[in-house]
């Protein structure tokens, strides 16, 4: 893959969001769509996700985030691209619960 042929976003997800498994959700969406990157709740009671992987599989990964698990209900989810790493993720496979 090079440079050009992944992207990487930032996302917070917002609605009723923790307590109902959305970090887990989204690990496997990630490892589902070949996505690295992390998780985690926010203060606000939102959930902040950052993943690197090729346009598609990105664009796979926040349409399930639009959607969340079965108890969750998203009301905005707000992305952002960003600079990718320069050399890439270091294990393509990797996706954090933090």
């Amino acid at each position: 893959m090079t440079p050009t042929d992944r992207i990487r976003i930032h996302v917070v997800v917002k609605g009723r969001v923790q307590g109902v498994g959305f970090r887990w959700f989204t690990r496997s969406a990630a490892k589902r769509h070949g996505v690295a990157g992390w998780v985690r709740n926010l203060p606000d009671h939102s959930v902040e996700a950052v993943g690197e992987a090729e346009r598609n599989a990105i664009a796979a990964w926040t349409n399930e985030l639009r959607n969340g698990p079965p108890l969750a209900h998203v009301t905005e989810l707000i992305e952002h691209e960003e600079p990718c790493e320069p050399e890439g993720p270091t294990d393509l496979e990797a996706f954090d619960i933090r």
